[in-house]
């Protein structure tokens, strides 16, 4: 498998960095579900971010430059963009928010007979009913 991967990833990397690809991929986790909802980085090139902006989050985003360059070169690697350029994209679809998933309430936790009473015993017993739960809908 290391030996297709530079042929599987060269016609990739030929049109962006990986550095690109990532902030592309990650751009939820950089800079939060409200701000991704309305923003798509557009393209990465000589230390400048494009985004496109619906409405008036380009304002927004000006404002919180500092901070998104910090956290994606957090993220990246230090000095990946050092600067933000904001263009006004109202034919760029809002990316699909998928809704959170439905939590279940805890499962019932197991009885664990030969431990001493204490926070470990507690955890152990409460993982183990996660473990022995039952997951998901069952096959027909």
């Amino acid at each position: 498998m290391a030996a297709l991967l530079p042929h599987v990833s060269r016609p990739v990397f030929r049109k962006q960095s990986p550095a690109a690809i990532q902030v592309m991929t990650d751009w939820p986790d950089i800079v939060g579900p409200h701000l991704a909802s309305m923003t798509v980085p557009r393209r990465l090139s000589a230390g400048t971010l494009t985004v496109g902006c619906r409405g008036p989050v380009a304002m927004e985003l000006q404002h919180l430059a500092p901070t998104v360059i910090a956290r994606i070169n957090t993220t990246c690697g230090q000095g990946v963009v050092r600067r933000l350029k904001m263009v006004q994209d109202l034919t760029a679809p809002p990316r699909p928010s998928t809704p959170p998933p439905r939590r279940q309430p805890p499962p019932a936790p197991v009885q664990i007979d030969d431990m001493p009473d204490g926070p470990l015993k507690d955890a152990l017993s409460r993982l183990g009913g996660w473990l022995t739960a039952p997951r998901g809908p069952k096959p027909r």
